[in-house]
């Protein structure tokens, strides 16, 4: 089995379309998808909010390899330009775990780097999974009682815009 986690973010144009294409494209290994959320932008701030969820995916035939394909896809599918390292796009989808596999390959680290410090992965990560555990650091409840308030609070839910 290869059960994965996805991170699905967009700031620029019809956020929430973008996030559709994203879990429509997710639909035959979807196990659970969390409510959006609207965050503040992290590392480049001077653009607009992001719209985020994150996904649970599923399918024995695929390795990280194969999600991080998936996922690059899915980005490709949103017209999804890099011309800014965590600058504003259409859609990110990353790889945050994908069972307990750990990798330090530049291409694809797992699990993603900065999952124990963004409560924008964490709330609806914990959403659809309350025990949901990050390799190597612990599990995502407590983590998330470690990040401060600030960064708690600028994770709003809006559930008036269901994927």
């Amino acid at each position: 089995m290869s059960r994965a986690v996805l991170s699905l973010g967009s700031n620029l144009g019809d956020r929430l379309a973008y996030l559709r294409v994203a879990v429509d494209g997710l639909r035959d290994v979807l196990v659970a998808v969390s409510s959006v959320y609207e965050t503040a932008p992290w590392g480049v701030t001077d653009q607009p909010d992001f719209l985020n969820a994150v996904c649970i995916v599923d399918d024995p035939a695929r390795d990280e390899w194969a999600w991080l394909e998936l996922a690059q896809s899915l980005e490709r599918a949103a017209e999804r330009v890099r011309e800014q390292r965590w600058g504003p796009r259409t859609l990110d989808v990353d790889v945050v775990t994908v069972d307990d596999v750990r990798s330090a390959d530049e291409r694809l680290t797992l699990p993603h780097p900065g999952t124990p410090h963004r409560a924008t992965v964490l709330i609806p990560w914990l959403e659809i999974d309350p025990d949901a555990t990050v390799p190597g650091a612990g599990r995502a409840d407590a983590l998330l009682a470690a990040l401060p308030d600030a960064a708690k609070s600028d994770v709003t839910p809006r559930r008036d815009l269901p994927l």
